[in-house]
């Protein structure tokens, strides 16, 4: 039986998930079981940098979490453009015209530009 396409895309998404959380979490493994050779001065020790750091991770994430997610209010809205009044530009000409009998008629005819 064949997966849903969106079933495919969820799995493709966790396993993507899962490599990137299992590489962080190896990295700091890595950076953290490295004890320094000795301390130059008193310092906050490797639990204070570790918490440090941990903390800083986290405000960075929400940033960047909070700033590619932004508030939209619903659906989207068409609103008319506000309706724009033009004065026209007209005056009145006499134009004359031959009906078929022959005689010639003078009209007044508005013209517009």
């Amino acid at each position: 039986m064949r997966a849903r396409p969106f079933a495919r895309r969820r799995e493709q998404a966790r396993r993507g998930t899962l490599k990137t959380a299992g590489t962080a979490a190896l990295a700091a493994i890595a950076l953290y079981s490295a004890q320094p050779a000795a301390l130059a001065r008193v310092g906050i020790g490797v639990g204070g940098a570790a918490a440090l750091g941990l903390l800083g991770g986290v405000v960075a994430g929400s940033a960047i979490a909070s700033a590619n997610n932004g508030y939209y209010p619903g659906q989207p809205v068409y609103r008319a453009p506000p309706p724009v009044y033009v004065e026209e530009v007209c005056h009145v000409e006499r134009r004359g015209f031959i009906d078929p009998y022959g005689v010639e008629h003078i009209r007044r005819v508005r013209v517009c530009e």
